[in-house]
């Protein structure tokens, strides 16, 4: 049976707990276990085993056990026994968690155990936004960080799910502009052992203990206290209200590793129910590691294609989110030789599966592997973060300038980076589009917005790895100071610096996303791994400075002008001599308003362009923008270019300025744009 067809076999139906009239059953998936045993724990004592139940093996391996104890609120655990072989693990001492849990509690001594949870909620007839992909604004954000030093926010709703669906915190991102918030992990996740020796803790969450249950920890102290279920409809709560709002939930999710990490790691599920289903290992049972992480989930298997997709089902349906990125998405796309198959079934079942219709789905094209870098490689419906738009856009504005500051002249011409401007369409399918190409700048992983013009090295010293840790190629120019200073020209500079990055990233074709805290100029002070910091140093700044109020309303500015000008979003890509609907027609001129020439392209001396972008909707009026880009250090006087039916330009936007001043001109007229610049017009 081909593996697209496996994965919906009946037999691994409604693995998990079901709960009827006469209490529950649980259903376990396990090819190599001898034995499952059920534990249920008393009430009162999560440590204290009530009851004891074996579970029956049936078909392809699913075990099953019913009990009338199997109850909401009722704790329980899993033990596993089973051969000893190379690729197994099993100890039937160990209380392990079920996978498909919708809940998890805690003992005091640090044991987790699965919670059967009552998961009733009213909606309330709110539906999805379904915000088309044209108009999608993402916000990458953490949970906690966004709101936890917000002073808007009720003391005791900072830093929780409440928070993010507080009034507040939605009137923030309404006014702002963007329409989804991408947040960082939220399933349960726990602190990896080096950390926990080193007195650090995991804040991003890259360390999933269960695919099925939210992280507690950033729920409110009173729906922790009440317990899972509670844990539960705050955050259904949040959706319901982000919603309501018009504002999506995408979920950043790791199904590449868990937490039981490298062999020596804490065993608390897959491992101890089903090591050599669950996880890729060589013959002699060492862990084949293609996530930096210890290990890496096999999903050559059915099972675990399973698991994933289930878990998937859950959160779109279920809890009702909007769309997930698939962090290290090239690790769940290797076959059984550990190849990258674009026609994964996994990849082909996420996309096809009608429980995911309508469901954003968004790759980290790459991980730590063997030929583990697949930039472009991702089949149509899905969407991938694209790298090179970051590293080329910070080289054009940040590394470029450093380097001709230093030699006198730019490494490259401008051609490059409008490859970026105009949608990456060396890089994506004519059928895919541009907008399969999620642009950013920065994210949680790397340099802040404001850093990338303030740094030129990692300052990483408090992660307790001797700075040794986070990347070194960064492509950050600090100006000239390293770090904060008061040098009036250092700062101006930065600052500018930081306009054409953003306008960069939200004027540019493809799907924009922009990192919380950008917009308000936020630093981790030259930290680019604070994956560790659940501080200040990576919670968003609410008490802000002049310049920082002045950066957030360019941001709102540009996001407007984002929202208006269809020409700047277009769904698919032109063809030279062909109007296609939905694209957007782009003439591309020299400063002096003639067509460009391949000196115009790749002189480094010359990196100045005008394109005009005129829309092909079919839904929205016709519209057509002038966007003037001035890559060097120097002043640079602009002929408008003559354009058939171009009657008139219109200053929208000037990054050489900290607010948005208009002026009108004709074709053929000279403007003046500043050093290191960019301008948008809408023609008239």
């Amino acid at each position: 049976m081909p593996l697209t067809e496996s994965l919906e076999s009946d037999t691994l139906r409604d693995l998990g707990v079901r709960v009827d009239a006469d209490g529950g059953e649980v259903r376990v998936f396990s090819a190599n276990a001898d034995a499952i045993e059920l534990c249920l724990f008393d009430e009162k004592d999560p440590t204290w085993v009530a009851e004891r139940v074996p579970l029956v093996r049936g078909e392809d391996a699913v075990w099953s056990a019913r009990s009338p104890l199997l109850t909401a609120g009722r704790r329980y655990s899993l033990r596993a026994n089973g051969p000893e072989s190379p690729g197994n693990r099993f100890d039937p001492e160990l209380h392990l968690i079920d996978p498909y849990a919708r809940g998890l509690t805690r003992t005091g001594s640090g044991d987790w155990r699965a919670t059967v949870v009552d998961d009733h909620f009213d909606w309330g007839g709110i539906q999805k936004p379904e915000t088309p992909l044209d108009k999608t604004v993402i916000y990458e954000t953490h949970a906690k960080g966004l709101t936890k030093l917000n002073p808007a926010v009720p003391q005791e709703l900072r830093g929780t799910y409440a928070g993010l669906a507080h009034e507040s915190t939605i009137a923030y991102l309404k006014d702002l502009g963007v329409t989804a918030l991408e947040l960082l992990p939220v399933h349960q996740f726990v602190t990896e052992q080096r950390l926990v020796k080193l007195g650090l803790s995991n804040y991003w969450g890259y360390n999933t203990l269960n695919f099925f249950t939210p992280h507690a920890a950033w729920a409110s102290a009173r729906a922790q206290a009440e317990g899972p279920a509670a844990v539960l409809r705050e955050f259904k709560g949040m959706v319901r209200i982000l919603h309501e709002a018009g504002l999506e939930v995408i979920l950043d999710v790791v199904y590449n590793h868990t937490a039981e990490e490298g062999i020596g790691g804490p065993t608390t599920s897959l491992r101890g129910l089903d090591n050599a289903t669950y996880y890729r290992q060589n013959a002699d049972g060492e862990y084949v590691d293609y996530t930096g992480c210890g290990n890496t989930l096999n999903t050559s298997t059915t099972a675990a294609q399973r698991l994933v997709l289930d878990s998937l089902r859950y959160w779109a349906n279920e809890v009702q989110v909007d769309g997930f990125r698939f962090d290290l998405a090239v690790a769940l796309a290797r076959n059984a030789h550990g190849e990258f198959d674009p026609a994964h079934p996994l990849l082909t079942a996420i996309r096809d599966d009608p429980a995911l219709a309508g469901v954003k789905l968004i790759a980290e094209p790459w991980d730590v592997g063997h030929d583990g870098w697949k930039t472009g490689g991702f089949p149509d419906g899905w969407l991938e973060w694209n790298d090179r738009f970051r590293d080329q856009s910070r080289d054009f504005w940040l590394g470029d300038i450093a380097h001709a500051r230093a030699h006198g002249e730019a490494p490259l011409g401008i051609g490059r980076a409008t490859t970026r401007f105009s949608g990456s369409d060396d890089m994506f399918a004519t059928k895919r589009g541009p907008l399969a190409s999620v642009n950013f700048i920065t994210a949680h992983d790397g340099f802040t917005l404001f850093d990338l013009t303030a740094y030129n090295e990692k300052h990483n010293q408090g992660n307790g790895e001797d700075n040794r840790d986070g990347t070194d190629n960064n492509r950050s120019f600090n100006h000239g100071v390293e770090g904060p200073t008061d040098d009036p020209n250092v700062t101006t500079a930065r600052r500018k610096a930081v306009r054409n990055l953003l306008a960069t990233l939200l004027l540019a074709a493809g799907t924009p996303m922009l990192t919380a805290g950008d917009e308000l100029g936020r630093t981790q002070r030259g930290n680019n791994n604070a994956y560790c910091h659940d501080d200040e140093l990576s919670w968003l700044p609410w008490n802000l400075q002049d310049w920082q109020r002045d950066l957030q309303a360019i941001t709102r500015s540009l996001l407007r002008l984002r929202s208006e000008n269809p020409a700047l979003r277009p769904v698919r890509f032109g063809s030279w001599g062909e109007t296609v609907p939905n694209a957007t027609q782009m003439d591309w001129y020299n400063a002096s308003g003639e067509a460009m020439t391949i000196e115009d392209w790749d002189s480094p001396a010359q990196r100045t362009l005008q394109y005009l972008a005129a829309s092909t909707s079919e839904v929205e009026e016709f519209n057509r923008v002038l966007v003037v880009v001035q890559g060097l250090e120097r002043e640079q006087e602009v002929r408008l270019p003559a354009h058939e039916g171009v009657e008139s330009y219109t200053l929208l936007f000037d990054s050489a300025l900290d607010i948005i001043e208009t002026a009108t001109y004709a074709p053929g007229d000279t403007v003046t744009i500043a050093p290191t610049s960019l301008q948008l017009f809408r023609a008239g």
